[in-house]
């Protein structure tokens, strides 16, 4: 058994908040050693001392990982890397790095200012930075990267750690290797398309190491990650699919030492077609062949939940609406996290119970009514509002008036976005809105045995299944699917078959 690394995934949630923001979640050792373990490839010999090249330091997990390795086998081994935070650098400069020679490390933005050479072996743990906490600037700027490498732009939802991979990507030599750990976003977000048709067009995809939740390398965090381990090479049509069960192995090292031929018992290891690879998802274990003639979409329109650009200020709890005199037409009852929804149903006593803990479950929602003509209770509440600056949020700003809230029906049935739970469809029967938390799945048809049955489908076991091959996945088999997706999850025929749903429900496919 291997140690862990020196930086462990802190137990604090604040302290995981701060690393967030700058994407820093530090690789365990039995992790970066069957990485640079690849990298290395066959250039074991003393005449000859390989350069390693990681283009995010950090606090130096994969300097160490190569000396150890080092003096495993006796061979020279030469460091370079880019890192944009010098503090870290400090940090690195406090551990033993082993027999690896430190070739050079330079203080830069890897991705906007990249070395001028190539390299040989690229091993890295990119900083984990989503979309959403980039500047317009720096989207800017990395669009144009885009461009400029894969010939079109990504997708705006891609995050930090895509442009990583396609930088050093760029900078392989020939016959030279990569190995990344990277979120499974970057394999199954809006971008994944594009961002894939490049890499196995242009590179060989030799390996994909998948985990299972006990043996996540970042426990506590909501990240499923993924090793790619890519040659600069003729592409090819089959790779290998590994899932690790069992953290802290060795097996990822000696299987990888082996040249991928002595995988060990306690790795599944499997030869993969790349075509069905990119249809399934690289996150995924191989999908069996189904013949489904049906897809959820079929029989229910999902809509996302309530935008309201502000939930501290429109969402908020019975006590407070009661201090502040909101009268009961402006307000409807709703339900904003998916941690609220303990059970499979949301029916008024547990919205009572909500109440009784304190927590929102009235949403303000006021049409485009003119300011003056609403009460003065609720005038002086929206004025506290434009003081706190609220109409000019982005998406209130709008908005007109940017008070104006959007307008749900009361779904029949609710879908977690992101759940954990075995069961992600909720009834809905306190006839609630929900929130972003949730998706609003509407039935085709109104008639009440027509909806018992689409509840009955919703939880059967062999659809619940199939959200996997919707979904993005996420840490602790947690999984989130975006609304058209969800209505693409295929339905079995023996389910249609089971429940005696209307074929003639066909009619309603987009």
């Amino acid at each position: 058994m291997l140690k862990t690394d020196l930086y462990p995934v802190p137990a604090s949630r604040k302290t995981r908040e701060l690393l967030r923001e700058k994407g820093q979640f530090w690789t365990p050792g039995w992790i970066a050693e069957p990485m640079v373990e690849y990298v290395l490839g066959e250039t074991e010999t003393k005449d000859f001392s390989p350069l390693i090249f990681d283009p995010a330091v950090g606090t130096g997990a994969f300097f160490r990982a190569a000396g150890k390795i080092a003096r495993e086998k006796g061979v020279p081994v030469r460091f370079a890397g880019v890192e944009i935070d010098p503090t870290l650098l400090s940090q690195v400069q406090f551990h033993s790095l082993g027999d690896a020679e430190v070739a050079w490390i330079k203080i830069a933005d890897f991705v906007l200012q990249p070395p001028g050479e190539k390299f040989l072996a690229i091993v890295a743990n990119p900083p984990y930075i989503r979309h959403h906490r980039l500047t317009p600037e720096q989207k800017s700027r990395l669009r144009q990267l885009s461009i400029q490498i894969l010939g079109k732009p990504l997708d705006g939802r891609a995050g930090l750690h895509v442009y990583f991979l396609i930088r050093a990507l760029s900078l392989l030599e020939e016959n030279g290797r990569l190995a990344f750990i990277l979120p499974a976003d970057t394999c199954e977000g809006k971008f994944a398309h594009d961002l894939w048709t490049w890499i196995t067009r242009n590179f060989a995809l030799d390996g994909v190491i998948t985990f299972s939740p006990p043996a996540s390398p970042f426990p506590r965090l909501d990240i499923n990650p993924l090793i790619f381990l890519i040659r600069k090479a003729s592409p090819v049509s089959r790779f290998w699919w590994v899932q690790c069960s069992q953290p802290e192995t060795d097996s990822l090292k000696r299987w990888l030492r082996s040249g991928f031929r002595d995988p060990p018992p306690d790795l599944i290891v499997m030869e993969r077609d790349l075509e069905e690879a990119l249809i399934t998802g690289f996150s995924r274990a191989p999908a069996s062949p189904q013949t489904t003639r049906y897809v959820l979409g079929d029989f229910v329109k999902i809509v996302r939940g309530i935008a309201t650009g502000a939930n501290d200020f429109f969402f908020m709890t019975a006590e407070k609406a009661r201090k502040l005199g909101i009268p009961e037409k402006y307000l409807v009852r709703a339900i904003g996290r998916t941690r609220d929804v303990s059970g499979s149903e949301i029916n008024d006593e547990m919205l009572q119970r909500l109440e009784q803990k304190g927590r929102p479950t009235l949403l303000l929602s006021i049409t485009d009514e003119n300011f003056e003509s609403l009460p003065e209770s609720l005038q002086f509440y929206l004025q506290e509002g434009e003081k706190a600056g609220l109409p000019k949020r982005p998406l209130i700003s709008q908005r007109n008036p940017w008070y104006k809230m959007e307008r749900r029906d009361p779904p029949p049935f609710l879908f977690a976005y992101l759940g954990r739970r075995n069961s992600r469809f909720i009834r809905n029967t306190a006839g609630v809105v929900p929130l972003t938390g949730f998706l609003c799945v509407y039935p085709r048809d109104n008639d009440k045995k027509y909806i018992e049955q689409i509840w009955k489908m919703l939880n059967h076991p062999d659809v619940i299944a199939n959200l996997s091959r919707v979904g993005k996945s996420y840490g602790d088999g947690a999984i989130k699917v975006e609304p058209r997706l969800l209505e693409k999850l295929p339905i079995p025929d023996h389910v249609i078959e089971q429940l005696a749903l209307p074929i003639q429900m066909r009619l309603f496919a987009y």
